[in-house]
């Protein structure tokens, strides 16, 4: 095995998702702390690694990957010891990738990032109802995903738990959980809680990710 780092921040939800992949697999690697606030991420090292100046980022040796989703599934698929957490499978694994694109598209992309960068990188203090509203749809998604299994892709835990997760437990900031109206999303969320790593990988992160965009006493308005 090759040397693994993986650069990131803590409070990023897609490192937080390759954090709780790594912990999952109980795989040795050194985590190096990219600070976005300060441009770290333009440095000239960075960027020959990742042009595309994201967190997280993941290198083994001399191989550099960036982008959650395949990080987690490279991981898995060179590390693992079974493919428990993204099934080789063809139509198991089409499931996995799908919830995945979700993730990407529906929950970071549209509803998580489109809220948090003008708080945090534009310095913008509102944010409009009708865009914190798309919440709700995220929500209403995930709850369905839930319906008669433990996890998002079926009975068994998967990549795509960790990558949901990470951005769930985001963007309550914006819209607290209901749990008397997903009943599903809060009991998943305790199932996910459980998991030895969970608190490390994600939990804390989590927890700074709220307390830096409340920090920015932002306001929802009409």
């Amino acid at each position: 095995m090759g040397k693994i780092s993986l650069y990131g921040l803590d409070a990023s939800p897609p490192t937080r998702a390759c954090l709780l992949t790594l912990k999952a697999l109980d795989l040795p690697f050194e985590y190096i702390f990219v600070n976005l606030f300060e441009k770290a991420n333009y440095s000239e090292e960075f960027s020959k690694k990742n042009p595309q100046h994201t967190v997280p980022l993941l290198q083994d040796d001399e191989a550099c990957i960036w982008d959650s989703h395949a990080i987690m599934a490279y991981l898995v698929d060179r590390y693992a010891a079974s493919d428990e957490l993204y099934p080789k499978d063809l139509l198991q694994r089409a499931k996995v990738d799908q919830l995945l694109h979700f993730e990407s598209g529906v929950v970071f992309e549209a509803a998580l990032r489109r809220l948090t960068r003008p708080i945090l990188f534009n310095g913008e203090s509102t944010l409009p109802r009708n865009q914190v509203d798309h919440i709700i749809q995220v929500y209403n998604f995930v709850e369905t995903f839930l319906d008669d299994h433990d996890y998002l892709a079926g009975d068994q835990l998967t990549i795509a738990d960790f990558s949901i997760v990470s951005t769930i437990t985001s963007i309550g900031v914006f819209m607290e959980l209901d749990v008397a109206k997903y009943p599903r999303i809060a009991a998943w969320l305790d199932r996910l809680k459980e998991l030895p790593y969970y608190e490390e990988a994600n939990g804390s992160g989590a927890a700074q990710y709220v307390e830096l965009l409340r920090s920015k006493n932002f306001t929802i308005v009409p």
